[in-house]
């Protein structure tokens, strides 16, 4: 549960206006997260996808792709995230019963977290996805993106089973 009870954040300066937060006196550490997402599409759609048979390729490896660069793009997206130097980001995707679940994995020694990198890479591989099948399938959704777990920074975080 998020507390919000706080009575500043950290994104936020005194007048309320947003601030980049200053990381120059925290320790660096191996930081390390976990995010994932899903893409729900009709049963042909996800057959087609699966088999390769797409028009526009190899949709997978594409996504994968793009989830990486996007990984490494996100300070550039996201105005007050920081340049993080990645040491390695990953994604595997599985069938599901309804779509393609989407996870990708982010570290980086630094002494800032990897979570926006994580959850950046699932939403742009989703995005990727999209764009690859939208052309045989309208009713694609994609959703459920969240962060699963990460380490090595002040707190870590573990979702709990119910909601992996």
């Amino acid at each position: 549960m998020a507390d919000f009870d706080k009575p500043n954040f950290s994104h936020i300066d005194a007048e309320g206006r947003p601030r980049m937060v200053d990381i120059g006196d925290k320790k660096t550490t191996q930081r390390t997260a976990i995010a994932t997402g899903a893409i729900r599409m009709a049963p042909q759609t996800l057959d087609a996808l699966t088999a390769g048979a797409l028009p526009k390729g190899e949709v997978l490896t594409c996504a994968k792709l793009a989830g990486i660069q996007a990984a490494k793009r996100t300070a550039e997206l996201i105005p007050l995230c920081h340049n993080i130097a990645l040491s390695w980001v990953d994604l595997d995707f599985a069938r599901a019963v309804d779509g393609i679940r989407i996870t990708a994995t982010a570290k980086a020694a630094d002494a800032t977290g990897v979570e926006m990198e994580a959850l950046t890479a699932v939403t742009v591989a989703a995005l990727t996805i999209y764009d690859m099948c939208k052309a045989v399938d309208k009713q694609l959704v994609i959703g459920e993106v969240r962060l699963l777990e990460k380490s090595g920074g002040k707190a870590d975080f573990r979702a709990s089973d119910v909601d992996r």
